[in-house]
């Protein structure tokens, strides 16, 4: 059989992580590829008291169908942290529980994208969004990063000169990859440029829980007085990554369409794990576990940093306030793709930074190395034989 697949197919590649973890089977290779949350947050006895209440209780409820637009306790809970944590508090906006915050950007892009469109994004970018952008096929331009935070210069010129720009996608708080945050000074110019020509936001938050280091900083949400920000979060960064919840906050037009669409993909996210989430809220104190787990990435990045400052001096990275990921360059007399090949060989997994890019052919000499999946015994080992590997080179 001669299979044709549809063309919006053609430049979807594999996700680098996915692939190294599936291929990582050596238990002594060392992941620092992965971005999944350390397995000492989960709060596991808070689980299995939940489960064990909900399947006593209240089985035949949350194993049937459920509503498009997610179980309504849980919406409401949400929508009241949105207000009382990060004051966004328009009349317009409501919440939309979603399989992942991965969905939020499907759905979003699903509901508001013509073929030949285009989105601006932050450059390097997350590469879950960017798959999803092309399999839409949309053109997609990138703005530099720099240490606070977009190019707004770049930003603006886009802005004035591409065609039918649609959406700007952005990862404000420790950006995947880079850990970059993004400035109050940044955000508000963001906004106020998106404004001024009229295109929509998604501003993608799915690390804003994890600052263990400096001054939170106020969603570019809490600023939209205009309905042109989609705001995604997720439960997987602080309590499963597993249970796949996440949601949208988004003006009730746009909501309204991505109901549409849900009903399309998946009918409805699992309802089991939103009444589990839910029920966390209701009868633990959320915050104080995310405090914990501020404590635990606080410790594993100050770990991971520490290595990185003694075995991989000659590279450059910056320091993280929060989220998952250190952005690391190499010399650029160093090729970056043979030196994860060589790493890996050396059996620690990094991500190289080629995976980030819009384009393969775009120039990247950075990798990305993940601080919360590994013990804190893998983390020293695993710079140290980075640096070996760097040093082999030399």
């Amino acid at each position: 059989m001669n299979y044709e697949f549809a063309t919006r197919m053609t430049d979807l590649t594999p996700s680098a992580v996915r692939e190294i973890m599936k291929n990582a089977v050596d238990k002594d290779d060392i992941l620092f590829a992965s971005g999944n949350p350390a397995t000492e947050s989960f709060p596991l006895d808070a689980i299995r008291e939940i489960t064990a209440d909900i399947l006593e209780n209240d089985a035949f409820e949350v194993l049937k169908y459920g509503i498009s637009e997610g179980y309504q306790p849980l919406r409401d809970r949400l929508a009241q942290r949105m207000k009382d944590k990060y004051n966004c508090t328009q009349d317009f906006d409501e919440v939309l529980i979603t399989s992942g915050a991965q969905q939020v950007i499907d759905m979003a892009c699903r509901v508001l994208l013509n073929e030949g469109d285009t989105v601006i994004c932050d450059s390097p970018c997350y590469m879950g969004a960017l798959n999803v952008f092309r399999s839409y096929n949309v053109r997609i331009k990138g703005v530099e990063m720099e240490k606070d935070g977009l190019n707004i210069e770049q930003l603006e010129q886009l802005l004035k000169t591409e065609k039918n720009v649609k959406l700007l996608y952005v990862v404000p708080n420790f950006q995947n990859p880079t850990g970059i945050t993004m400035s109050m000074e940044k955000r508000k110019a963001v906004y106020a440029l998106c404004k001024k020509y009229g295109i929509l936001i998604i501003e993608d938050d799915p690390y804003g829980e994890l600052r263990y280091s400096g001054q939170a900083l106020a969603p570019i949400k809490s600023m939209d007085t205009d309905g042109i920000v989609i705001y995604s979060g997720s439960f997987s960064k602080v309590l499963s990554a597993g249970i796949r919840v996440g949601f949208s906050y988004a003006p009730k037009p746009v909501s309204d369409k991505i109901i549409l669409a849900k009903q399309v993909s998946d009918v409805h996210t699992n309802t089991f794990f939103q009444v589990m989430a839910d029920r966390f809220m209701e009868k633990y104190d959320l915050d104080r576990h995310i405090a914990f787990i501020r404590e635990i990435y606080r410790r594993k990045s100050a770990l991971m940093i520490g290595a990185m400052q003694q075995h991989l001096s000659d590279c450059e990275f910056l320091i993280p306030d929060g989220g998952l990921f250190v952005w690391c360059a190499l010399p650029k007399s160093i090729d970056m793709l043979d030196y994860c090949m060589k790493a890996a060989d050396n059996k620690v997994m990094v991500v190289p930074g080629t995976t980030f890019t819009i384009s393969p052919e775009y120039p990247c000499n950075a990798f990305r190395l993940n601080y919360s999946t590994p013990s804190d015994e893998q983390i020293v080992a695993g710079v140290e034989l980075l640096g070996k590997t760097l040093r082999d080179y030399k």
